[in-house]
């Protein structure tokens, strides 16, 4: 009940000295915003009757400038949209103390959710995947690169998964996965990635809503540590010249009475459903390029070798292909999407497969013949992922994924992304070399998710 949750809100705001909650949304780039609200008017007020914060959030590009869209624009006069906090998400903030955190619903002025909201884009997927007889379950995991503070690697050696490489950084890690355990982020483990200073924090699976609003909660709970530390902590999908990337993969798995749909059947076959779940995955891949890879410099990631996939195709247990199965473990059998760069909005990347997903299970798409081997070496005849910006922004603008998503939800992020490809092509245009990290896209991105 409503009312049971806000005692309850109440009560750990008292029990843990909340002077402050941050009432959150995030914006089309995953970018959190909202307003910070002093915790006796959030009881007495805010819970019940909401905030306000303007709709121009959803046409910021990366360094905040304003973009022109169809929808929010100087005509309308950037109006204010309400926001309805979402009270099962409240968290108390214990490493930042008197500080508690409530993601919000979006309303617009015509008192409807409001359609560019990312968290609305995937709450209507996931209602789509139910009306189908299946709860949808998915989780992420994000690389990311711990620097100086002036953004040089915190480390110049490469150590993957490493016990003994660095204690010093380990420190640091530690006291992230303490904290994301204390904020109710269901963390598995933590390993040092295959650059310099990058690492990998695991969790785990959840409902897909939660998964996001953990993935975003992680990513500035990850800065606000390693600032603390006297480090920073990026997400750029690929911020370093000649280094590994920041990738963002994403887990899907289908529920039914409380079991795993896809471990149904032949263990070392994908079932009917898991086939179709696939196949529109599959079916879709070229345009759901541009909800994982949302910048030019994140197409710098689709190379060979990369372990970011460069083809469409599915396979078993294979990190050279874009859907990795895992057949063969029962309850834990699910779907890895690994074309996403860890700067993509958590949001929209697991709404675009969930939309993917249930469009395969409508028109049972097939997924094809598996794809075995080294598949940067022989991708056959699979035909190729966009591998560049332009080419991810075509096979995304009036796709059917688009319309999936939603008219005015893509017509807006069309019109961003059209807008941030041009800045991208002038200002690199410089560049010989496809495989540079350029000084302008760097100091644009650094800081994004």
């Amino acid at each position: 009940m409503p009312g049971e949750r806000l005692d309850e809100v109440a009560a750990l705001i008292g029990e843990h000295h909340v002077h402050t909650v941050e009432v959150a949304v995030t914006d089309t780039y995953g970018h959190f915003r909202g307003k910070r609200v002093p915790a006796q008017r959030f009881v007495h007020t805010v819970a019940e009757q909401g905030a306000h914060i303007a709709d121009v959030i959803y046409v910021f590009d990366a360094q905040c400038e304003i973009v022109d869209s169809p929808f929010i624009n100087g005509s309308t006069g950037f109006m204010d949209m309400h926001l309805e906090p979402d009270l099962s998400t409240f968290r108390v903030l214990h490493h930042r103390p008197g500080y508690a955190t409530v993601m919000a619903v979006a309303i617009d002025s015509h008192h409807r959710r409001h359609p560019l909201d990312p968290r609305t884009m995937l709450s209507r997927q996931i209602e789509r995947v139910r009306n189908l007889g299946y709860d949808p379950i998915a989780a992420t995991e994000l690389e990311c690169y711990i620097c100086t503070p002036e953004w040089v690697p915190i480390q110049s050696n490469v150590q993957y998964s490493s016990l003994t490489d660095n204690f010093a950084l380990e420190v640091c890690v530690a006291e992230m996965r303490r904290t994301l355990l204390d904020l109710d982020v269901p963390i598995e483990s933590s390993n040092p990635e295959y650059g310099p200073g990058q690492l990998e924090i695991n969790f785990a699976a959840a409902d897909p809503l939660r998964t996001a609003d953990n993935t975003v909660l992680f990513k500035a709970t990850i800065k606000e540590i390693a600032w603390r530390h006297g480090m920073r902590a990026t997400f750029m999908a690929k911020p370093f010249t000649g280094q590994s990337g920041n990738g963002m993969h994403v887990h899907t798995s289908l529920m039914h009475d409380g079991s795993n749909v896809f471990a149904r059947g032949d263990g070392h076959l994908l079932n009917e459903v898991m086939r179709n779940w696939v196949g529109g995955l599959i079916y879709h891949a070229s345009a759901m390029s541009l909800m994982g890879i949302p910048f030019g410099n994140g197409y710098r990631r689709v190379r060979t070798n990369s372990f970011c996939p460069t083809h469409v195709h599915w396979g078993g247990d294979n990190r050279s292909v874009l859907c990795r199965c895992t057949i063969d473990q029962g309850d834990a059998n699910r779907v890895e999407y690994r074309g996403a760069g860890a700067d993509a909005n958590p949001y929209l990347i697991i709404a675009a497969i969930l939309a993917a997903g249930a469009d395969g299970i409508e028109r049972q798409l097939d997924p094809g013949t598996e794809a075995t081997g080294d598949q940067y070496a022989d991708p056959g005849d699979h035909s190729a992922l966009p591998a560049t910006f332009s080419e991810g922004l075509a096979a995304f603008a009036g796709s059917s994924l688009a319309a999936a998503l939603g008219n005015e939800f893509s017509e807006n992020f069309v019109a961003l992304s059209t807008n941030e490809l041009a800045l991208f092509e002038t200002s690199t245009a410089g560049s010989a070399d496809p495989d540079v990290i350029t000084p302008w896209e760097f100091a644009r991105y650094v800081e994004i998710g």
